[in-house]
């Protein structure tokens, strides 16, 4: 009997674990490579799983819902074909294992006998299961500092806390939490009245709240705005678009432009492409711009563009436009969303003047690009001041302080603004 172990996939160089949110297969059910066995998903982005070889499902490890690091085996084919590596009692199961399965083969996976729920903190069920296997209550586990991402508790914090508490550590409780955290703010009760109509948030849509909220709390956040004269660079796309989609096939919106700019102005300031890491600051080598793309769901997602720096203004072009179209017709994959080091958000595309985004961590800072308005504008010319029509944006800087001041921020601002005031109105591309 051969068999081949399903384990849960690496998406991306900073992504750890993921939650299997449903499965197609069963145990039991027979599947052909490619088949898609199952669905996961991740804090950036959901995939479809297939397998890699031919057989019969004879194991199903973790059932829908539960969060799974990466690496962990999952499921169990037999590769004969004939199911011979079935448990004697098995018949054609569901999708999911039932409770009693699942708590058999994988205790760690469901913990029935304590309620973790009224908790603010994420609670990975492998964590769970050790804190009711241990004696852990609610409030000890709530009370235990994490040391994961965003201060997620890990499996090291809880068995580390074991430790302490049994050479006598006084248990936290509920209203000890530790001194070093401040305590987290309380959303005011919200009151509905007749004719309000109530949507639920979908997983999306509570992903970004919540990654929304961390970055607040996380950064200091400080904007700066500049007003920028690009006519030189509307004058070059309205001679240059035609030809150019008729000959790349491409269309070349003022995007690409942008991310060009912003990476070679990140070439010049590299504080802004960074990232903070307690009382360190890292300064990434590769240039990686993430731009923020509102899906049909109405919810947002931020592809990124890999090493823009080394990229001609035609292949940034071509990488944003099929980001952008696998963007909206849920085609990216998880590579694609991952190791952004700075972002730019584009109020322009929404006809809105500029805007004060949220950084996206673990970045320092993100650009939001304005409209791009005709103004009247006092030139300076050899016979003296004149007023003329000239194409105008602003773009506003939102930054983290800890890491960058006024005049780091200041001067890239400056600096980008000059490139695309700069603009080659003869550039071919």
């Amino acid at each position: 009997m051969a068999t081949f172990d399903i384990v849960m996939p690496k998406l991306g160089e900073s992504i750890l674990e993921a939650t299997i949110t449903k499965w197609f297969k069963g145990v039991g059910d027979t599947v052909e490579e490619e088949d898609t066995l199952l669905e996961i998903a991740t804090d950036k982005v959901d995939s479809e799983i297939p397998s890699p070889v031919d057989g019969v499902i004879v194991k199903v490890l973790f059932e829908e819902g539960a969060l799974v690091p990466v690496g962990e085996v999952i499921a169990v084919i037999d590769m004969d074909g004939d199911g011979s590596a079935l448990p004697e009692e098995s018949e054609a199961k569901p999708a999911a294992p039932s409770k009693e399965e699942a708590k058999a083969e994988t205790p760690v996976n469901k913990v029935e006998s304590e309620d973790f729920s009224g908790s603010d903190k994420f609670f990975s069920p492998l964590v769970k299961s050790i804190a009711a296997k241990e004696g852990i209550s609610a409030a000890e586990l709530d009370g235990i500092s994490g040391t994961g991402q965003n201060g997620r508790v890990r499996k090291d914090d809880v068995l580390s806390y074991l430790e302490n508490r049994g050479a006598g550590a006084t248990k936290p409780t509920a209203s000890s939490a530790p001194a070093t955290k401040a305590p987290a703010a309380q959303a005011p009760p919200v009151s509905t009245n007749e004719g309000d109509t109530v949507i639920q948030m979908d997983r999306m849509r509570k992903m970004i709240a919540d990654h929304m909220v961390m970055s607040k709390q996380v950064s200091p956040h400080v904007t700066n705005f500049i007003e920028v004269d690009v006519t030189p660079l509307v004058m070059w796309r309205n001679k240059v678009k035609s030809e150019f989609q008729k000959r790349e096939g491409q269309k070349i919106t003022y995007m690409p432009v942008f991310i060009e700019a912003v990476a070679k102005a990140l070439k010049e300031f590299p504080g802004i492409n960074a990232s903070v890491d307690g009382d360190s600051i890292i300064l990434r080598k590769n240039i990686n711009i993430g731009v923020a793309v509102a899906l049909p769901t109405g919810n947002l997602i931020v592809p990124v563009v890999k090493n823009a720096d080394q990229k001609s203004l035609l292949g940034i072009t071509v990488d944003m436009n099929k980001l952008a179209n696998d963007a909206r017709s849920n085609n990216l994959a998880p590579d694609d969303i991952a190791g952004g080091t700075f972002t730019i958000s584009n109020f322009g595309s929404f006809r809105n003047l500029t805007g004060t985004p949220i950084i996206n961590q673990p970045q320092v800072a993100i650009l939001a690009t304005g409209n791009i308005e005709k103004k009247p504008a006092v030139l300076e010319t050899p016979t003296g001041d004149v007023i003329a029509i000239r194409h105008k944006m602003i773009l506003a800087l939102t930054y983290d302080h800890r890491a960058i001041d006024g005049a780091l921020a200041g001067n890239f601002l400056r600096y980008l603004a000059d490139l695309l005031e700069q603009y080659d109105v003869d550039r071919n591309v």
